[in-house]
């Protein structure tokens, strides 16, 4: 299912950059650090699509609240595998950038719902 809405999109788009950034982790993270923040990357989108296909407008803010758990969560790691030298500062900089952008794209969606 492509994602329709454009936090979707983006959240797509940022999820294929966390798995280009985490193939410079060393092998040894493969079970963990490099798992950990490709799923906690992959479940912001699959929120968002999973909230948009369920009946209430409740259940599709509730999702939306755990895309951004999920968001929160995947900052960190990366904020993690900054510190630990496995990826750039300049690209922890590109993609907390990304993060804050669907963050604010988040709130306007919840916003949006929660008035209409």
């Amino acid at each position: 299912m492509e994602c329709q809405l454009e936090v979707c999109k983006l959240a797509h788009e940022f999820t294929l950059k966390v798995y280009e950034a985490s193939k410079q982790f060393p092998s040894d993270e493969n079970f963990g650090l490099t798992s950990q923040v490709r799923r906690s990357a992959v479940s912001v989108p699959t929120n968002i699509v999973e909230g948009q296909g369920r009946q209430y407008k409740k259940e599709f803010i509730q999702f939306l609240y755990i895309a951004k758990g999920s968001l929160d969560e995947t900052n960190y790691h990366l904020y993690l595998a900054k510190d630990l030298q496995y990826i750039s500062l300049a690209l922890y900089k590109e993609l907390d950038g990304i993060c804050i952008r669907i963050r604010m794209m988040l709130y306007k969606l919840i916003k949006s719902l929660r008035r209409s």
